[in-house]
């Protein structure tokens, strides 16, 4: 089966600046962890998984001082807005190793412009998130939002007042993206696995998105295959866009990792917090690996099923079947799971993303490398010792952009179902599809591995983004 080549930010990573491209890839975490100085006023060297936790506390310690913040990844600093200009708070951020930066908006005024955009334009076909870098609300209004539509959200924004949001207009369409990480199957949808975890009462399970869950209740690694895991929660749409699936095997050993194709795998340590300007990468089943960086948090969709709060904004792109995949960091933190957007993976485009930290909490979950029960994947596609630990990483370029999910050479044989192309029923209901999608490609990525309850299971899209590539039925289904 021939795939399609994805030219726009496919996923790499440098590693000194130097690699073949022949070279295996492989994503490694930073060499050195979070460095202070000493000095109070020389920032520290940040990790992009460290800062949330110096964010959190410096938000606790500043009170209405406290204007949002974000990571600069170029000089790794974490950056902390304050309003006003008070030393001793500067003084406090100072002392934390971070820096400071002086800013108009203050968080209330920004949540209640927020408040605002959602009794006023809560339009399907809209979008808003925080971007303190501009420490103003970036309002996305897509293709469909014309005419009187368009015009009340262009009010609303303006009513807002000068500096506080910025309206732009989406050449794409904002929906979900059922088709499938590894791929999975529910009824003539597909969608991608997320992250596997282990449940509250401790059997194996997995995550995917919501709108995946809400579509099937059972789902299967294949397309035409018997079921392996029953949908146990699923929030969508609502306060998030997240699911757990239970394997219906309570022996099925599954494995903390990313699948990420070419018989690579990125092994997942933890779930971490978001942060913007923090680099991170996306696995599907429809696309592939791809990359790209976190440009909001608490972003709120208006999908045509209705409204998701909570999810996380970013310039990855994604497209239809790559819903519920893996969004994780380079040293192996997962950070959350594809939801919708707009665009494609040839003009770009935005995606969103359910936090995995929010989603473990709401269904008593637990992730990690120490979890027996923690982990995703594409069947023995992905090789256990090539994890994010593995001193080989490598460089973009050695991520061949044709070694994507779709490519059948990408991924163990077996993980990958031929028939996962037409998985996705063109009749199926928006809400329907783009739930199902998902969920199939997190079941696809399960297949192929033997028996699957002595095999390890390993989250991804690689594996099945072959299948996905064919398209989803759904129109709401689609990625940024």
């Amino acid at each position: 089966m021939s795939h399609k080549r994805i030219p726009k930010r496919k996923a790499a990573i440098a590693v000194g600046g130097v690699a073949a491209l022949g070279a295996a890839a492989l994503l490694l975490p930073n060499a050195n962890a979070s460095q202070s100085n000493g000095d109070a006023a020389t920032p520290r060297t940040f990790k992009a998984n460290d800062v949330s936790d110096v964010a959190s506390m410096l938000a606790t310690q500043l009170g209405d001082a406290f204007a949002g913040s974000y990571y600069d990844a170029q000089q790794k600093q974490l950056v902390i807005n304050v309003v006003g200009n008070n030393s001793n708070v500067v003084n406090q951020i100072e002392k934390a190793g971070a820096v400071a930066h002086q800013v108009q908006n203050s968080t209330a005024a920004l949540q209640t412009a927020a408040k605002t955009l959602k009794a006023d334009a809560s339009i399907p076909g809209t979008a808003w998130s925080v971007d303190p870098k501009t420490n103003e609300i970036r309002v996305t209004a897509d293709s469909t939002v014309t005419g009187g539509k368009w015009n009340t959200v262009q009010s609303t924004v303006k009513n807002l007042g000068s500096g506080v949001a910025t309206l732009s207009k989406s050449a794409g369409t904002l929906k979900t993206f059922v088709d499938g990480g590894d791929a999975i199957f529910g009824g003539n949808v597909r969608c991608s696995l997320g992250f596997n975890v282990t449940a509250g009462d401790g059997t194996p399970a997995f995550l995917t998105a919501g709108h995946c869950g809400v579509a099937a209740a059972k789902w299967s690694d294949s397309q035409t295959g018997a079921s392996i895991a029953t949908v146990d929660q699923a929030t969508f749409p609502g306060a998030g866009d997240f699911s757990l699936v239970k394997y219906d095997d309570p022996a099925t050993q599954t494995n903390s990792a990313v699948n990420v194709g070419n018989g690579q795998s990125v092994q997942i340590n933890q779930a971490v917090e978001a942060a913007v300007g923090q680099q991170v990468f996306r696995m599907g089943s429809t696309t592939g690996l791809h990359n790209g960086n976190v440009t909001g948090l608490n972003a709120t969709v208006n999908y045509p099923e209705g409204t998701v709060t909570g999810l996380i904004q970013t310039d990855v792109c994604a497209e239809a079947g790559d819903s519920g995949g893996s969004l994780f960091t380079q040293d192996g933190g997962a950070v959350g799971l594809t939801s919708g957007g707009s665009g494609d993976c040839t003009a770009g485009g935005e995606t969103f993303f359910q936090p995995v930290t929010t989603a473990l909490a709401a269904v008593g979950a637990t992730l990690g490398a120490g979890d027996a029960g923690a982990g995703a994947g594409a069947g023995g596609a992905a090789d256990p010792s090539a994890s994010a630990a593995d001193p080989g990483a490598v460089d973009p370029g050695a991520v061949d952009p044709s070694a994507s999910a779709a490519d059948p050479g990408a991924v163990d044989p077996g993980t990958a179902d031929p028939g996962a192309a037409g998985a996705a029923d063109p009749s199926a209901g928006a809400t329907d599809a783009a739930g199902a999608g998902d969920q199939a490609g997190a079941a696809a990525g399960q297949s192929g591995t033997g028996n699957r309850h002595k095999k390890h299971h390993q989250s991804g899209a690689a594996a099945q983004q072959s299948a996905a590539a064919s398209g989803d039925g759904s129109g709401l289904v689609s990625t940024p």
